[in-house]
Parts: structure tokens; C-alpha cells; sequence
């Protein structure tokens, strides 16, 4: 039955290799997955946002129970300090002091990158950084509540400064939020989560209703119609991180790679959804077919064999290029979420010539996993080719600079004629004049 996964090998043998490669790479467009602006779920998400611009709380009620089947009065959206200490008693002991620690890591991190500790100028000019004040974060709470998704996107907001963080989240778990979210929430000191979800939350936070006050930045992951209705609202209302989704991983490996190790994966990344990818780039013939091999033995063990298989079929390929030139070539070109290099003593100079990808993990041990949940930098990265032009999360991401410009008499006076000559050019004699006021005794 999954002899199937024969399909995904690509060999430049193939008549049809490049052509598959070009299709590999469309389906990577950025957009992909995600509804266009003349799709009918956008249509759907822009209705969304219009109902809840309009009617608040009363369109964020009826959009909660018509796609998350739960029944909220707006007096019912924010969780409760009481419920949020009760789900931080209930972590289990061991499950706390690794999330204390994943959180350490991440502050360090994200501390040590901070670009706004660095205030210095050059005399009369200089930059000032100034934290946001509210920041909106979308946490997924459905197949996956992605706990570790709260840690990766409030910790940088907090190096940053932003003194108000809000947490949204569906009500998936019995009409309410996974108690793993709120307990995270709670240990961070979050104390303001609302159970909703979806582009009706990203609309809450965007513009504001009676119970929900509006942020000045959305972040985070989640479906399609929380990731276009970001788009949406983005730049008149409000600023966003990115368009990230659906999860990918790309792995450059050469003949010293372990096929097995590989395999476990891409599968890490295929059983998250159907739409998500998982591609291997090669220079070695018998690692692809060795890795297909092991495609084969361990996606019978899962539990969601036939999901992850779906995705491998739809999305997933491993390439063989003629040398390792051209593997980092199409690794550029791909730009993957997660980029994962597999090549021994080798591994190191290739990520140094690597220019596109949200994220690069080097080595063998080294598994997405580590940056999904602890090593420090952001899980929240730029997908679907968006690494050509965007970059993870980071502390940085939460703050603003104001330019600062202080000249004294003689900076003035040492400026003004070239100042004056730049204004008169333009035909702005205005500004040319209020140069040279200043020049009289």
C-alpha cells in the first residue's frame, strides 16, 4: 500500500525530473494554501471582518458558535484569573520545569539579539526604540494546541518591553482553551486570554469591540483564515509579524546522512496536516531510495499513517541532484521554513552558503524539534518562499524607532547653505527661509 511513496523520489535520470522540480517549487508560491482575495473563503474572512468591525462583541459571539459549535456571552470571552491559576496548578511537576527551562532559553536568546540595546548615534543624529504597548497573540488550539507557541511569541514581546500581551485561542477543549495554553499563559504572567478564535478573533484584536480593547500587533500561527485575515487587516489597522503556514521542513543531506534519522523527519512534518511539506535535497542516488525505504517502514507506526502519507504524496519529494552545488542551489530557491542540514563535517560549510530559509538547523542532531520547543530562537518563521524576504520572530519585531536629529547653532549655521541650495532646487522656499532665519544676528 504505500509502495505509493515510490512517486516522491525524483532522479535526474527522470525525463520529467526538472519539470517535477518546477512543480515542486509552484506549489511553493507564496499564497499557496492560503485563500487569494477573490476566493470565496476570503470573501468569507472579509465578511467576518466586517460583521465584527461593525457589531463587536454580538458578530464574535455568532462567529464562535458558528465554526467552534460553542455558545459565549462576551462576558464569557476572557478566561478567568481563577481558571488560569487552577490550569497552572494542574501542570505536572516535571511538564513545568521544562517549560521553565524552554522559557530561560528563549529569553537568553532573545536578550542577547536585542538590537534596541544598542542606542548609540553619531553627534547630532541618533535612534531612539520604544516597546509596542499591546500585542495580540493567536495560539492554535485545535488538532495541536501548540502550547509551545505562547513561549515562542510572548517571551520576545516581553525582552521587547510590551507591557500587554493578549493571548487568543479557540475554544476547542470542552468549550474552553487546553489547560497546557492557559497554564503557560499563567507562568509567563499573562493574565489577559480570550477563548476565541479564528478571523473573528484576528478582528477583535484588530479593531477593538466593547470587551476585547484593539492591539497594536497581531503574531502567531494558525489556519488559513486566521493567516488572511491578518493579511487583511495588516498595515491600515494593524501590523502583523507574517503569513506563516502551512508547516515545512527541506533537508540537505549527503551520502554520510542516516536515512532513518531523515525519514523520522520528514514525517515529523507530514503528520501535521495534509498541506504540509517535507522534502529532502540529495546528492546521493542510494541515501533517496534508502530514505524512501524507511518512508515506507516507519509511516505504517503512526498513528495518522494515512495523513502523513497524504501529505508526503502531495507535497513531499526527495530530489537527487547531480552534486551537492546544485542541492544548495535548489535549497536557496526553495527557501524552506525549516532547513535542516545532514552532512556530517560538512554540514557547517554548507549552512554558511545557505542565503534563504527562515531557519537553519546543522547537523544530525539537530531536529526541528529542538527549535519548535527550546533552543531559543522563535518557532514562528516565514514559510512558502516568504524566507527570500522575511525573517523569524524576534524581540526586535516588537519594537519601533523614532529618528533623532538635535543640531545646536553651529551644526546649523555649518549646514544651512547646502540645506537652503536642496530647498530652493525643489522649489520650497518655505523651508529654504525658515533655514536662514535662523542665520540672522
Amino acid at each position: 500500500m504505500y509502495d505509493e511513496l515510490d512517486r516522491i523520489l525524483i532522479l535526474p535520470s527522470q525525463k520529467d525530473c526538472e519539470a517535477k522540480i518546477d512543480d515542486l517549487l509552484r506549489k511553493k508560491t507564496p499564497s499557496a494554501g492560503f485563500a487569494g482575495f477573490d476566493d470565496p473563503d476570503a470573501r468569507q474572512v472579509l465578511k467576518i471582518l466586517g460583521k465584527v468591525a461593525s457589531e463587536g462583541d454580538a458578530a464574535v459571539a455568532y462567529w464562535t458558535e458558528k465554526y467552534d459549535n460553542v455558545k459565549l456571552a462576551p462576558e464569557d470571552f476572557l478566561v478567568s484569573a481563577e481558571a488560569m491559576a487552577d490550569a497552572h496548578r494542574r501542570l505536572n511537576d516535571k511538564l513545568l520545569e521544562s517549560i521553565r527551562r524552554a522559557v530561560s532559553n528563549v529569553r537568553k536568546y532573545q536578550t542577547e539579539i536585542f538590537a534596541a540595546s544598542n542606542r548609540k548615534c553619531s553627534g547630532a543624529t541618533g535612534i531612539k526604540y520604544t516597546p509596542l504597548k499591546r500585542v495580540g497573540v493567536c495560539v492554535p488550539g485545535a488538532a495541536a494546541p501548540l502550547a509551545s507557541s505562547v513561549i515562542m511569541t510572548a517571551v520576545p514581546a516581553q525582552v521587547a518591553g510590551v507591557e500587554e500581551i493578549v493571548v487568543v485561542s479557540p475554544p476547542r477543549h470542552k468549550g474552553g482553551i487546553d489547560p497546557v495554553i492557559l497554564g503557560v499563559c499563567c507562568e509567563l504572567g499573562i493574565d489577559e486570554v480570550y477563548r476565541i478564535g479564528g478571523a473573528q478573533a484576528v478582528a477583535a484584536l484588530a479593531f477593538g469591540t466593547p470587551s476585547i480593547t484593539n492591539v497594536e500587533k497581531i503574531v502567531g500561527p494558525g489556519s488559513k483564515w486566521v493567516q488572511t485575515a491578518k493579511k487583511m487587516v495588516s498595515q491600515d489597522y494593524v501590523a502583523i509579524d507574517s503569513i506563516a503556514g502551512p508547516s515545512e521542513v527541506l533537508i540537505v543531506a549527503n551520502d554520510v546522512a542516516n536515512p532513518a534519522w531523515i525519514a523520522a523527519d520528514m514525517l515529523s512534518q507530514a503528520e501535521h496536516a495534509s498541506d504540509s511539506t517535507a522534502v529532502v535535497v540529495t546528492d546521493s542516488q542510494k541515501l533517496a531510495e534508502n530514505i524512501i525505504a524507511e518512508l515506507k517502514s516507519q509511516v505504517v507506526q503512526l498513528s495518522r499513517a494515512e495523513d502523513a502519507k497524504k501529505s508526503l504524496l502531495t507535497l513531499g519529494a526527495v530530489v537527487v541532484r547531480q552534486n551537492m552545488a546544485q542541492a544548495i542551489d535548489f535549497a536557496n530557491e526553495f527557501a524552506a521554513e525549516h532547513l535542516q542540514i545532514q552532512c556530517g563535517p560538512k554540514s557547517g560549510d554548507i549552512a554558511d552558503k545557505i542565503t534563504d530559509a527562515g531557519a537553519i538547523f546543522i547537523g544530525d542532531y539537530c531536529p526541528v524539534a529542538v527549535g519548535d520547543y527550546w533552543a531559543g530562537p522563535s518557532h514562528t518563521l516565514p514559510t512558502e518562499m516568504r524566507a527570500k524576504f522575511s525573517s523569524a520572530l524576534t524581540s526586535n519585531d516588537f519594537v519601533k524607532s523614532i529618528s533623532i536629529i538635535e543640531y545646536d547653532r553651529g551644526s546649523l549655521a555649518s549646514a544651512a547653505e547646502d540645506i537652503i541650495r536642496l530647498a530652493e532646487v525643489e522649489g520650497l522656499d518655505a523651508h529654504a527661509k525658515s533655514v536662514r532665519i535662523r542665520q540672522v544676528d
